[in-house]
């Protein structure tokens, strides 16, 4: 058995002797009874007067041990008392076994064989008692066993008679047995103290250990929640500049440039896209977070998403001296084709990205009853042990420099949540070195697609002639927005507050009204909207603008109805949602 270290040893010593102390007074009565009956059957002419003060001791020394044994248990033992406690037990209980024992010398001198008989039989039980009682604190037993039996057996051998003799000698093994037992007891009742103390050691260190698993949890989610504000309000001050820069060089690109200007403007521009790119990239993995992603399934063309891509991606491969095809399709899905568009996006633009030399495919094809649309390269290559981890967040294979043109490393963590989000397959099949195919199983519609869906012209920008309300607290934005709403044919109005946006709406009514989302003063934009319709008692038709990427904001800003933009805004969108929703209202626009 190991050791116990020393603090631990004493609290099992102190533990031992209160259970030898509780296990006293359950023999106290018995005890004196047996005593007494001994006394009234064994008295006689010869003996009684000192059978009557063997009595008396027996009750005495009971007496003794029992108050002593009472007062530790109320007030405890303390760690330096553990040795002086053991000496005065070792002591009370030699005494007691010397009282036993007189029995012996009082008795067989003058009782009859029968009596003799009870007298040795009492003395064996009470040894065996005294065994189950005495057992915890060893040394105590061992004493009380030596005056009691050892008694005993001087006085049977000091009888000369060879009969007594043998019975000497039984009692003698007897009290050997007894030792034995009581070694066994003792270390009984120790193993079960020491494992009640390591258990309690236990439970202490896992309290502790969940105390302070509970206080790491609490800094790391009050961490956490930091770091989320700190990152949304970075990503919002950040945002403001890039949306104001490029509604500068949108109204740039218009002004009469010289070659080298143009050419010093679009590197501008797809160094400024290249960052849009990346913080839309947050923004959808942030909206997938909030939870603010809703589907909205229907029957539609897959070519029209493809041919769009293809618009937008294309340029990037052929810069890269890649080969882009895609096949035309004629199949009609049923999905959500914004989410569909977002998926497309991601892996097709991760195939560019990692791909140096050959090309990439888009094919898509019906296979078992469904439509499978797959985006083939023949890139670097995945291992297939990194299958798991190309889906992380933040997770890039073969970018080790963190090249800003190779993206967040967030396109195949969204895409697999918008898998997850329409209830889609997602397969994956590479050899390094080789390249990769991507497969999405997509739902055919079970109806046709009568009319294709208007496509996109490029040429002149149509001119708006509208008055709008440009709600922004940042000075760069609000002159951004009305350069290029300006240069568009619109009357713009300015303002930085509630006040400012309530006062202009008091002279003149606009005819739209664009504010972002969140403004100084903890002031929100849909708060402003409604100030300036109760004024202007109407419901102008009003945008949202936001470069807020907290989930909690997303949220709250989608609940609000409005049409919701996120900066960087690009001109386009800007100008295509205008459109429609002065066109909805006016048809003269």
């Amino acid at each position: 058995m190991l050791h116990a270290p020393i603090s631990v040893e004493k609290n099992i010593r102190i533990e031992l002797q209160l259970l030898l102390m509780r296990n006293l007074g359950s023999s106290m009565l018995p005890g004196i009874l047996v005593a007494l009956v001994l006394f009234f059957t064994l008295k006689n002419e010869h003996n009684r007067v000192a059978l009557g003060i063997w009595c008396a001791a027996v009750t005495l020394s009971k007496l003794i041990d029992v108050y002593d044994a009472r007062k530790y248990i109320q007030r405890g033992i303390q760690a330096d008392q553990v040795h002086y406690v053991q000496k005065r037990l070792m002591l009370l209980h030699a005494i007691d076994g010397a009282v036993w024992g007189a029995l012996a010398w009082i008795g067989l001198q003058t009782a009859s064989t029968a009596g003799s008989v009870l007298i040795l039989a009492v003395l064996a039980g009470i040894a065996a008692n005294s065994m189950s009682i005495l057992s915890p604190v060893l040394p105590a037993f061992a004493l009380f066993l030596l005056f009691e039996l050892g008694s005993m057996v001087y006085a049977v051998v000091s009888l000369n008679d060879p009969a007594y003799w043998a019975i000497g000698i039984a009692v003698g093994m007897y009290a050997i047995t007894l030792m034995g037992q009581a070694y066994n007891t003792s270390r009984t009742a120790r193993a079960s103290i020491q494992l009640r103390f390591e258990n309690l050691d236990l439970i202490e260190q896992l309290s502790s250990a969940t105390k302070k698993a509970e206080q790491a949890l609490v800094a790391a989610e009050k961490a956490n929640t930091e770091k989320s504000h700190f990152l949304a309000a970075a990503s919002h001050d950040l945002r403001q500049p890039i949306h104001a820069q490029g509604l500068f060089l949108e109204v740039l690109q218009s002004t009469n440039l010289s070659t080298e200007q143009k050419q010093l403007v679009e590197s501008i521009c797809s160094a400024a896209n290249a960052t849009t790119e990346m913080l839309h990239t947050l923004l959808d993995y942030s909206r997938i977070e909030a939870g603010v992603v809703e589907t909205q399934v229907r029957a539609f063309r897959l070519q029209h998403i493809l041919n769009k891509i293809e618009n937008e991606l294309a340029p990037q491969a052929n810069i890269k001296g890649l080969v882009y095809r895609s096949p035309e399709t004629h199949h009609v899905v049923n999905s959500d084709p914004a989410l569909v568009e977002m998926i497309i996006r991601n892996l097709v633009s991760n195939a560019i990205r990692y791909t140096n030399q050959g090309g990439v495919l888009i094919s898509a094809r019906k296979k078992q009853g469904q439509l499978s649309l797959e985006i083939w390269d023949t890139g670097i290559g995945i291992a297939s042990t990194s299958y798991d981890d190309i889906f992380k967040e933040f997770q890039q294979l073969g970018n080790s420099e963190r090249d800003r043109q190779k993206g967040l490393g967030l396109g195949l963590s969204i895409v697999q949540k918008m898998v997850q989000i329409l209830g889609l397959k997602l397969q994956l099949a590479s050899r390094v070195g080789k390249g990769s195919v991507f497969k999405i199983q997509l739902p055919l519609a079970h109806v046709n697609v009568l009319e294709d869906e208007p496509k996109v012209t490029l040429g002149e920008v149509p001119r708006l002639r509208a008055r709008i309300l440009v709600i922004d607290d940042d000075t760069s934005v609000r002159y951004a927005m009305a350069s290029l709403l300006t240069q568009w044919g619109c009357t713009c109005d300015l303002a930085a507050s509630m006040q400012e946006a309530n006062s202009i709406a008091s002279l003149h009514t606009p005819d739209l009204i664009i504010s972002d989302y969140r403004l100084r003063d903890h002031c929100k934009g849909t708060e402003v909207i409604d100030a300036v319709r109760a004024i202007c008692g109407t419901s102008i038709p009003a945008i949202l603008v936001t470069g807020d990427t907290a989930p909690v904001r997303l949220r709250e800003a989608s609940a609000s109805a409005l049409p919701l933009l996120h900066k960087p805004v690009s001109p386009s969108q800007l100008h295509t949602q205008l459109s429609l929703m002065l066109t909805a209202t006016s048809p003269t626009h």
